[in-house]
């Protein structure tokens, strides 16, 4: 069993994986998007399903903080119907608020890291703690 976390934005798309017996997460990548050109990745993450064979898609949703949804909750859905559409790989949703907060925060506290550096790979860390918060919550 391995499942896949995205955290998607506007112009990019942060990917994890599990381990095979899903108890942890591990960043892979950060996928370029461009929404305005209509690419949204899902050549690369073609690939990606079937180097590790996925088996199910969890997706972060942005909600505000008082739990409504705004636009970019709404294109979440949207990227995870199009990918159940593609892969015919079942998608749960996972809430991510301030999963960036948090994974901005381990870069400078934990790692020290710059911030031209962070940006690298900040999507990736989300994509992971989202990921991970899932695998605690469900297994």
């Amino acid at each position: 069993m391995r499942i896949m976390g995205l955290d998607v934005g506007s112009k990019t798309v942060g990917v994890a994986i599990s381990d095979p017996l899903g108890f942890t997460a591990q960043g892979l990548e950060i996928i370029r998007i461009n929404e305005d050109k209509q690419d949204f990745g899902f050549d690369r993450l073609a690939e990606l399903v079937k180097q590790y064979q996925v088996d199910r898609f969890v997706i972060g949703l942005p909600k505000n903080m008082n739990n409504t949804s705004g636009p970019r909750v709404e294109a979440s859905k949207a990227y995870g119907d199009k990918i159940e559409e593609l892969f015919h790989i079942p998608v749960s949703y996972q809430d991510e608020r301030l999963t960036t907060v948090e994974a901005e925060r381990m870069l400078i506290e934990q790692a020290d890291i710059s911030r031209g550096k962070r940006k690298k790979v900040i999507d990736k860390l989300a994509a992971q703690l989202i990921l991970q918060n899932y695998l605690d919550c469900n297994y």
